[in-house]
C-alpha cells in the first residue's frame, strides 16, 4: 500500500513539474515574443510619440522627422479615392511619399500655369496632395525623405499623367501656380494607384456644374462619399506642475529664481532668461546672456528643414509629458536674414485643431539658437464617443454662404471640456 501511494505521489509530482515547464517555456516565448514586437515597433515609432502609438514616422532613405497632417486624393480610371485623416508618418501614406519623392528629385525647370491648368490635372490619372498650410518646397519634400533646391513655396501638389509623361504641379494659396514635367514612367504612377481601393469621392469643381452649392466653395474642397468617423476629444489639464516643465525648458526645477505675480503668472529666472507659466497654460520663453536652448543645425543658420525639424521635436518632447493625443505640426516658417519665425499648430489623428485666438504654438531663432518660444499647452484625449457631423450637402450649402470658402473637417477648440469634429468653412 506505501509502495502504491509512493508512485502515485511522484506521478503527481513528475506531471506537476511538466506542467510547470511548459508554463515556464510559454510565458518565455510570449515575453521574447513582446520584447521581439517592441523593438519592431521602437523602428517604426515617432521620436516624441503621445499615449497613442504612431505607426511610423521614418521612410526609407528619410530623416527621422514629425509627422505633418495631409489630405490626399488618388484618381484612376475607374474612380477616386479621398482621405482627411492621414499623416506623412501613416503606413497608407507610405506609397505616395515614396512617389512624390522620386517625383521631386526627377522634376525638372518650373513653369508658370493657370490654376485652370492644376484643376484640370486632377481629373485624369493622377494623386493630389494638400499640406493644409503653404510651405517651402524644401520642407514639403522633408515630409517625404527627399530634396528640393529653390525659394517655391506651395500648399497643394499634383503628380498627373499628361501626353508628354508624368508632370507635377504646384498650387499655393495666393494662385501661384507652377508645372514641370519629371522622369518618373508612367508605370510607376499607375502602380501607386493601383494601392488604394477607388470610390466615387470628388472635388467641389467637379460637382459645381450639377450643385449649385458647390459653385460657391473653393474648388478644391474634397467632398468625401462616406465623411470619416472621428472621436470626440476630452481637453483636460495640460499643467499639473511645473518642476517637468522646467527641466524640458533647461531650466533648474529646484531653483529658488521663481515667484508669481500679481495674475497667477509663475515666473522663473535664470540669469537673464526667464520663463513664465500662466494660469491658462499657456507658456512663453525669453532667452538671455549664457543660458539658452538651441537646435541643431549643419551651420550658423539652420535650413528651413532643419529648423521645422528641430523645433518639431523640441516642441513636440515638451507635448509629450502631457500624455496626451495630440502632436504639433508646421503650419508657417518664414527666414529673414539670421532670423527664423515658426508657427505650428494641433493635430489629432491627422485632422487639425484650431485654437481661437491663433497659434498653438511659435518659436522665433536667431541663428540656432531659440530666442523666444510660446507655446499654448492643451492636453487632447481621444473619448469613445464619436463626432457627429452635419451631411455632406448640408455642410456644403453652409460654407456656400461664405463665398470662395473651402469645405474641410477639423476640430475648433474655444474652451471647453471637449471638442467635436465639425465641418469647417475656411
Amino acid at each position: 500500500m506505501e509502495e502504491k501511494r509512493r508512485k502515485r505521489r511522484d506521478f503527481i509530482q513528475n506531471v506537476s513539474i511538466a506542467l510547470l515547464s511548459v508554463t515556464a517555456v510559454l510565458l518565455f516565448a510570449q515575453t521574447q515574443l513582446y520584447l521581439l514586437d517592441t523593438h519592431v515597433g521602437s523602428d517604426y515609432l515617432g521620436l516624441f510619440s503621445s499615449s497613442v502609438s504612431q505607426t511610423d514616422t521614418t521612410i526609407p532613405g528619410q530623416q527621422s522627422t514629425l509627422a505633418a497632417p495631409v489630405r490626399i486624393a488618388v484618381t484612376g480610371t475607374y474612380g477616386r479615392y479621398g482621405n482627411v485623416t492621414l499623416t506623412t508618418a501613416d503606413d497608407t501614406f507610405r506609397p505616395l511619399a515614396s512617389l512624390l519623392r522620386e517625383v521631386l528629385g526627377s522634376a525638372r525647370t518650373l513653369k508658370g500655369c493657370s490654376e485652370q491648368e492644376f484643376l484640370d490635372s486632377l481629373s485624369g490619372t493622377s494623386v493630389y496632395y494638400d499640406f493644409l498650410s503653404p510651405l517651402p518646397l524644401s520642407v514639403i519634400a522633408g515630409f517625404v525623405g527627399g530634396d528640393w533646391n529653390g525659394d517655391v513655396s506651395a500648399r497643394r501638389l499634383a503628380v498627373s499623367s499628361q501626353e508628354d509623361g508624368v508632370s507635377l504641379y504646384l498650387l499655393d494659396d495666393d494662385g501661384s501656380c507652377f508645372s514641370c514635367i519629371t522622369a518618373v514612367p508612367e508605370a510607376d504612377l499607375t502602380a501607386v494607384i493601383s494601392n488604394y481601393e477607388l470610390g466615387n469621392d470628388t472635388f467641389a469643381f467637379e460637382q459645381a456644374e450639377t450643385d449649385a452649392f458647390c459653385q460657391d466653395i473653393a474648388p478644391c474642397s474634397l467632398l468625401l462619399e462616406n465623411s470619416p468617423e472621428l472621436p470626440v476629444l476630452s481637453v483636460g489639464n495640460a499643467l499639473s506642475g511645473s518642476d517637468w516643465l522646467l527641466s524640458a525648458m533647461g531650466f533648474n526645477p529646484n531653483t529658488k529664481s521663481r515667484y508669481t505675480d500679481s495674475s497667477g503668472t509663475e515666473v522663473i529666472t535664470e540669469g537673464d532668461a526667464y520663463l513664465r507659466i500662466r494660469a491658462d497654460s499657456s507658456v512663453s520663453y525669453q532667452s538671455g546672456g549664457e543660458k539658452f536652448l538651441t537646435i541643431k543645425a549643419a551651420d550658423e543658420i539652420p535650413t528651413l528643414e532643419e529648423a521645422a525639424t528641430e523645433c518639431g521635436v523640441l516642441l513636440n518632447s515638451i507635448l509629450a509629458s502631457t500624455g496626451g493625443n495630440a502632436t504639433l505640426y508646421l503650419e508657417d516658417i518664414r527666414q529673414n536674414g539670421s532670423v527664423t519665425t515658426l508657427c505650428y499648430a494641433y493635430q489629432v489623428g491627422g485632422v487639425p485643431v484650431r485654437l481661437a485666438g491663433g497659434h498653438a504654438a511659435e518659436v522665433t531663432l536667431s541663428g540656432a539658437t531659440v530666442s523666444t518660444l510660446s507655446l499654448r499647452l492643451r492636453q487632447y484625449a481621444v473619448s469613445s464617443e464619436t463626432s457627429l457631423l452635419l451631411p455632406l450637402r448640408q455642410a456644403a450649402a453652409i460654407a456656400a454662404r461664405q463665398k470662395g470658402a473651402e469645405l474641410t473637417i477639423g476640430y475648433a477648440d474655444n474652451g471647453g471640456s471637449s471638442i467635436c469634429a465639425n465641418w469647417l468653412a475656411d
